[in-house]
C-alpha cells in the first residue's frame, strides 16, 4: 500500500508524491493560525500518521484517505492503496466513498436551516406534518417532534427496523411498519439510536420545501460549500468514475462486496457520498470557517448536547471519554480534555470516522473502503496526540 500525502503549510504548499498518484484541483487556503492556537497542544502530527500508517497497513486496508483541517484550510492530506483490491488504481483525493451514517450530520444541518428559514421549529411534531403516520406504540407517539427525530430521542427502541435494510428492504416499504416499533420511554426522556426514524427529517424537508433532500442539500449545503464531487443516492454513486469500490473480508482476504441499495433509501441516515476533500470542506465549516452559510447561531444548534449517550457504542469503551451525548445529527463528547464534536459510519464495505474541537480549531476525517473496526480508535488516538495524552 502506498501512501500519497500532500500537506498544506502556511504561505505555499508542498507536495509529497509516492508512487503514480496525481494531484486532482486545488487547494485553498493555509494551515491553522498561530494566534489561535493552544500553546499547551501537539499540532505535529508526524507520529500520529506515523501510527495511522502502520494501522493501515497492519490491517491491509484496501484503500484510504485522511485529511487533517483547521478553521483556515487544509492541513494534511493524505491517500493509501487502491480504489479496488487487484486493480492499480490508486485513491486519490477525488476518490469517491460512502460516507455512510456521517451523512447523518448534513441531515441535522438541514433541519437545522428549516428552523432558521422559519419553514418549521424545533418543536414541529411529526404528526402534525404527517397525520395518518404512526410512530410507534406508546401513547406518547403525536408528541415527537423534529428535534427529538434529529436527536434520536423519540423514545423507540433503538435501531428500528435497521435489520429490514441489513435484508434489503426500502425505506417506503418499512414506513408502513411504523406503527409497529415498541416505545421504551417517553419521546425526549432516552437515547435510541435510529436510521430508518432518523430518515423521516427526509421527509420534513420535502414537505417544507418542494425540493427532494437531494436537491436541498445539493442547494443549501453541497454546492454553496465548494463540495463539488459530494452526492446523494445509489445512482450517483455507481455512475461516478472516481467511486471507490466496497469490500468485506472473506477468508482472512479482503474482497469487493455488493453495494446493499437499502441503505441509500434512508438518504439522512446514511446515504451521501463525498472524496476527502469535499469533507475537509464540511469539517471546516462545522469549525466556523464560512460563517455566512452556517453562522455562530445554526453552529451552536448542531454541537449543543441534547440527550446523553452513556453506553453501548465503541466509543463509550475509549479511555479518554469522560462523557457523551448526541446534539443534532453529531455527537459531542468531552474527549481527552477537550470538548470533540464526532461522527463515524459505517455500511456494508465501509468505514469512516470524524471528529473535530472547535476550542483547538483542529478537524480530521478518515475514509476506507473496507468494512473494518480496526479504526475504532483514530479518534481518540488523534485528540491523545494533540493534547500530549500519548
Amino acid at each position: 500500500m502506498s501512501p500519497h500525502a500532500y500537506i498544506l503549510l502556511p504561505h505555499r504548499l508542498i507536495l509529497r508524491m509516492v508512487g503514480s498518484c496525481l494531484i486532482i484541483g486545488l487547494l485553498s487556503g493555509a494551515a491553522a493560525d498561530d494566534s489561535v492556537r493552544d500553546s499547551s497542544l501537539n499540532y505535529d502530527f508526524t507520529a500520529y500518521i506515523d501510527w495511522l500508517d502502520y494501522l493501515l497497513r497492519e490491517n491491509e486496508i484496501p484503500g484510504a484517505a485522511l485529511a487533517i483541517v483547521s478553521r483556515e484550510g487544509i492541513m494534511h492530506l493524505q491517500t493509501w492503496g487502491v480504489r479496488e483490491v487487484d486493480q492499480t488504481a490508486p485513491v486519490r483525493t477525488d476518490s469517491i466513498f460512502r460516507i455512510a451514517s456521517m451523512s447523518k450530520t448534513f441531515a441535522g444541518a438541514a433541519a437545522t436551516l428549516l428552523v432558521e428559514q422559519n419553514l418549521q421549529s424545533w418543536e414541529t411534531r411529526i404528526s402534525d406534518l404527517f397525520p395518518d403516520l404512526r410512530l410507534g406504540n406508546g401513547v406518547s407517539y403525536r408528541s415527537i417532534t423534529l428535534k427529538q427525530v434529529a436527536s434520536h430521542s423519540t423514545g423507540l427502541m433503538p435501531h428500528s427496523y435497521s435489520n429490514l435494510l441489513d435484508d434489503g428492504i426500502g425505506y417506503e416499504r418499512i414506513k408502513d411498519k411504523f406503527a409497529e416499533i415498541p416505545a421504551v420511554c417517553k419521546p425526549g426522556r432516552c437515547y435510541g439510536y435510529q436510521n430508518v426514524i432518523f430518515s423521516l427529517i427526509g421527509d420534513v424537508v420535502e414537505e417544507s420545501t418542494g425540493f427532494s433532500y437531494g436537491q436541498y442539500l445539493e442547494e443549501q449545503i453541497f454546492r454553496p460549500l465548494g463540495m463539488v464531487s459530494a452526492s446523494v443516492g445509489l445512482d450517483s454513486y455507481q455512475n461516478d468514475p472516481h467511486a471507490t469500490v466496497p469490500h468485506t473480508k472473506r477468508r482472512g482476504q479482503w474482497r469487493p462486496v455488493a453495494t446493499n441499495p437499502a441503505y441509500y433509501t434512508t438518504a439522512p441516515a446514511a446515504g451521501i457520498n463525498a472524496s476527502v476533500v469535499d469533507m475537509t470542506m464540511w469539517l471546516r465549516a462545522n469549525l466556523g470557517a464560512f460563517p455566512e452559510l452556517f453562522d455562530e447561531g445554526v453552529l451552536n444548534q448542531l454541537h449543543t448536547p441534547v440527550i446523553e449517550t452513556p453506553y453501548g457504542n465503541y466509543f463509550n469503551r475509549w479511555e479518554s471519554l469522560e462523557n457523551a451525548y448526541y446534539g443534532i445529527g453529531w455527537r459531542i463528547f468531552d474527549l481527552s480534555g477537550l470538548r470533540v464534536v464526532h461522527h463515524g459510519g459505517g455500511v456494508r464495505g465501509y468505514r469512516s470516522e470524524m471528529a473535530f474541537s472547535d476550542e483547538a480549531n483542529i478537524g480530521l476525517v478518515l475514509l476506507i473502503n473496507a468494512e473494518s473496526s480496526a479504526i475504532n480508535e483514530v479518534i481518540p488516538t488523534f485528540f491523545g496526540h494533540l493534547t500530549n495524552i500519548l
